[in-house]
Formats: structure tokens, sequence, C-alpha cells
């Protein structure tokens, strides 16, 4: 069960697992604490924040290397983990189909695989950052599966995929710029591509606890907290850079047709191990937001 209620502070909508109640927190859009209320829709009680941000939290690495495993074996998350695996499913075994055919002299558009597949990814990148959100929030678990209604369900697909596309755009930008402007896709545009990964985390950590699209374009908000605990970052870096590498190595049901059974079961495992690493590799955005909070200008 889900609590949920309204900042005191702001006005947004929070959601905290039922075993939280009573525990102190704070609103990942404008950093006011309180205690988590005992039910839904009842005004949380303001907690005065300590006046400095202090010194990081340690256990990061423990934290994210370590712990995060613990996500697998836990019971509460089997909703959460449930979830991740049908988007996958879904994604593998539908996205090469495509009914597009001509009737009475038109073509007919029914890309079906194409549709269910960026819906998949849309579900996958909302529930993406309510995890850096909860993470961020000392919340343990993964986060409830709660997309709304039916257009509830469509406006997160849509504004989930446009964050995530956006955010890779603007880290990529400058790779972009240059192989358009050169056709060159050498060693220059590979560091170019791999500086853009590297800035992707704390862009979409940027804008999943903040709230605002426009914080990305603020780069002390991007380059201070990685200046600050920088090796700690790369930590979270080579987990999504791994995720990201092995994921491109990946392939869909439509490049299987026709092998065996068995076959097809270890490509779909690879989907979801590589989804697993993944996991705990969004988790340890959240967790860099929460050990070095201090460190973030916002």
């Amino acid at each position: 069960m889900t609590i949920k209620f309204h900042c005191p502070n702001c006005g947004a909508v929070i959601g905290f697992a039922d075993p939280h109640r009573g525990k102190q927190a704070h609103c990942a859009t404008c950093g006011q604490h309180f205690i988590i209320p005992s039910e839904s829709d009842a005004t949380p009680e303001k907690v005065k924040p300590p006046e400095e941000k202090g010194d990081p939290i340690p256990g990061f690495y423990r934290a994210a290397l370590i712990e995060s495993w613990k996500l697998f074996i836990r019971a509460s998350n089997a909703t959460g983990l449930v979830f991740i695996a049908a988007a996958v499913g879904f994604k593998f075994f539908t996205g090469h189909t495509d009914y597009s055919c001509d009737m009475y002299g038109f073509r007919f558009q029914a890309p079906t695989g194409l549709i269910i597949t960026l819906a998949a990814w849309g579900c996958l990148f909302w529930y993406y950052m309510e995890i850096i959100r909860s993470t961020a929030v000392d919340v343990e678990e993964l986060p409830d599966v709660d997309m709304g209604d039916l257009f509830g369900f469509i406006w997160n697909i849509i504004k989930s995929l446009f964050v995530f596309a956006f955010a890779m755009v603007f880290v990529l930008l400058p790779c972009i710029i240059y192989i358009a402007f050169t056709q060159d896709q050498g060693v220059v545009s590979h560091v170019l591509s791999m500086i853009g990964l590297f800035i992707f985390p704390i862009a979409i950590l940027t804008v999943s606890i903040g709230g605002e699209i426009t914080m990305m374009f603020r780069v002390d908000y991007l380059l201070k907290p990685v200046k600050k605990a920088f090796w700690p970052y790369l930590v979270v870096v080579v987990l999504f850079v791994l995720a990201w590498e092995l994921h491109l190595r990946t392939v869909g049901y439509g490049e299987l047709i026709g092998r065996g059974t068995f076959v097809v079961g270890l490509h779909l495992l690879a989907h979801l191990a590589v989804q697993a690493l993944a996991l705990i590799a969004i988790r340890s955005i959240g967790l860099f937001y929460r050990h070095y909070r201090c460190h973030f200008p916002w």
C-alpha cells in the first residue's frame, strides 16, 4: 500500500510505501523535510531541516555494489521486478512485428512492434526515475508501480520517453554536431560520445530529483557534485556504461526466428540480466544523491 500526500511546502504529490509511515523524509522537488503521515491525503508535519548540509554520508560503495543485490530477494519488490520483466518481455517478443499493409491503393501503417517497444521503454524510463527519487530519500525498497489511469499511463510514457531522449541528445550534442560537420566517426567522435555518457547519469539525476528539465543547462548543477565526489560518481558511470554496452549487444526475438527454444530462452535471460544490471546502475544514481547531497548546489 502506498501513502500519497502533498508536500506541505510546494504541494508536490509524494508517495511512500506503508512501512515508512512516521519516518522523516524530504520532498525531492523543494527539499522540505517532513514526517510521513499514517494515511493518504493527510497533511504531513513539517520538520526544520538542518542549517548546514553537512558531510557526505559514508557507505556509498557498499550500498551501490553490495546492498543493491538485495533488491532481487525482497518479497516487497516482487511487483516492481515483475513490471520490469514484463516490459522487457513485451519488447523482446514483439519488437520485430509490423503489420503495415497496402489496402485499396493506400499504405496502412501498423508498426505494432515499434509502438510496443516505445511503450515498454517509456514504462522502464518512468520506473527508473521513480527508483532514483525513492532511493534519494532513503527508501530501500523498489517504488510501487502506479502509473495512473489510461490517460495517466499514456502521459507518463510520453513524458518519460521525452525526458530520457532529451537528456541523451543534450549530453551527446557535441558528438552529434561533430559527426554532422565532419562525417567522421573515428576516435574523436568516440571520445565525445563517452564524455556524453559520462555526463548522462548526473543529468538524469538532476531532472529526476529537481523536476525541471531546464536544470540540465546549469553547468554548476552538473559538474560540482561530480568534481566533489569524482570516484563515487565514476562507479555510477561504470555501472551505467556497462549496462548500456551490454544492451547494445543483445538481440530481439525477430533476429532469432527459426532458432531453438533453448537459444531464444538464453537471449531472453540475457535481456533480463542486462535489466538487472541497469536496475543497480539506476539505483546507484539515487544513492549518489543520497550520500553526497551536500555537494549539490540546488
